[in-house]
């Protein structure tokens, strides 16, 4: 495999990065050529939508081709277009062999969540400060412990395992790979169901709870049946503001309600949302990222409340 490597302003990279895909490119990435430095630039989106912007102001775009003569045959082919100004070339390089899956494992170490809360892929031994853990590994559904939202959400479960309080019933609602229920099950949670509209998030769950040693249920989301005391719901921004009243109505007397995947400048808009029914308030940010709560008043089974 050879890397074709390109230096392109914002402006350039969607262009150069079809003509990659033109040219028969096997893959195209776009990376912050200033990235680990000052001048770094965040961009946050959200999977499946447009994102915020094609690169960033100095954006580094590597193309992998199975042959070097491919390689060069597309740098040729790009430094004649017009688009190309402003480009610079970077050369070519042979792609190492590898062994791809000892390199993937050694990008997934232990995550704490807490000092004593731990994530550890199975191929690493426990952490001495580890008193729970969950056993997780990279698969096809989402939720490793390592992006903010699933942390935020796990540090919420500890903190209520910590004080004492019980988790009662458990709704985990978009479960990806379980990892929430799984953890609310760790601390204490007895009742538990998992869903999700993905078949392959299910298997993953059941999977991965077998794994962890823990009871409980997993399911398209039709499972979801009746109230809980705590409704956990790490998605996206768009889908929790279309089921507010679906996941508000899961949410027992005096029950919580924990959301996830939303940024920070769209906090208001979920408040919105879910005004009519209860109050967010947000509980946590991390990289951009916010969890917002809210709680459900002992007397009061419908209107707002906290």
């Amino acid at each position: 495999m050879y890397e074709l490597c390109l230096m392109c302003p914002e402006d350039r990279v969607e262009s150069v990065s079809e003509a990659l895909d033109a040219l028969d490119a096997l893959s195209v990435s776009v990376e912050d050529a200033d990235a680990q430095t000052d001048a770094e630039q965040a961009l946050f989106g959200e999977p499946g939508m447009p994102p915020p912007k094609d690169g960033w102001q100095r954006s580094r775009i590597v193309a992998l081709f199975p042959q070097r003569a491919a390689a060069e045959e597309a740098q040729s082919l790009l430094q004649l277009q017009d688009f190309f100004a402003g480009c610079s070339l970077l050369g070519i390089r042979e792609v190492a062999e590898q062994d791809w899956v000892r390199l993937t494992q050694s990008q997934f170490a232990p995550v704490d969540i807490t000092p004593d809360f731990w994530i550890v892929p199975t191929w690493h031994e426990l952490p001495a400060a580890a008193t729970r853990s969950i056993r997780l590994d990279p698969g096809l559904a989402f939720g490793t412990g390592t992006h903010p939202t699933t942390r935020m959400c796990l540090r919420w479960i500890a903190q209520r395992g910590a004080e004492g309080q019980d988790l009662g019933r458990v709704l985990d609602y978009g479960c990806g790979s379980g990892i929430l229920a799984i953890g609310a099950a760790k601390f204490g949670a007895l009742d538990i169901d998992a869903v999700d509209i993905d078949t392959a998030a299910v298997e993953s769950t059941e999977y991965n709870a077998q794994a962890n040693h823990v009871q409980l249920r997993a399911g398209l989301p039709d499972a979801a049946q009746g109230v809980y005391q705590t409704v956990l719901a790490n998605i996206l921004a768009t889908p929790l503001k279309v089921l507010a009243p679906l996941l508000c109505a899961h949410v027992a007397e005096g029950g919580h309600l924990v959301l996830a995947g939303i940024l920070e400048r769209q906090t208001d808009e979920l408040k919105a949302a879910y005004a009519p029914y209860l109050q967010l308030d947000v509980a946590d940010s991390e990289d951009g990222w916010v969890l917002m709560t809210a709680r459900r008043a002992a007397d009061s089974a419908t209107g707002t409340g906290r």
